[in-house]
C-alpha cells in the first residue's frame, strides 16, 4: 500500500491532468514535439489561457519546453501517460457496455 504522501503526489498529477484541454495537449503531443503555435491554433482561447494550461503541464513534469528561435517547441516528457488514457478508455467503454445491460432489463 502507499503512503498517504504518496497518494498526495499521484494525486497532483491526476489533477494537472484533469481539465479537457491539457487532456488535448498530451493527446496532440504524444506523436513529437509541437511549437506553441500549433498548440495554440487547437483551440478557440487567448495566448494567455493556452499558457496557463501548458505551466501546469511543465509543473507537473508531464511536458517539457525549450525554445527554438522566436518559438517555444513543446514535447510529452512521460509517453506513459497515454497508457493511462488507454485505462480511462476502458472505464469509459465499460460504463456505457453496464448502461446498456441496465436498459435492456
Amino acid at each position: 500500500m502507499i503512503t498517504f504522501d504518496e497518494a498526495e503526489i499521484r494525486a497532483k498529477i491526476v489533477k494537472a491532468i484533469a481539465h479537457p484541454v491539457r487532456l488535448m495537449v498530451i493527446e496532440f503531443l504524444k506523436n513529437g514535439e509541437h511549437s506553441f503555435s500549433e498548440i495554440f491554433d487547437l483551440f478557440q482561447l487567448d495566448k494567455s489561457t493556452v499558457s496557463k494550461h501548458l505551466l501546469v503541464l511543465k509543473e507537473s513534469g508531464i511536458v517539457s519546453s525549450r525554445k527554438e528561435g522566436a518559438e517555444m517547441i513543446y514535447k510529452l516528457d512521460v509517453p506513459c501517460i497515454i497508457d493511462f488514457f488507454a485505462c480511462i478508455t476502458a472505464v469509459i467503454e465499460s460504463n456505457v457496455k453496464k448502461q446498456q445491460v441496465c436498459l435492456c432489463k
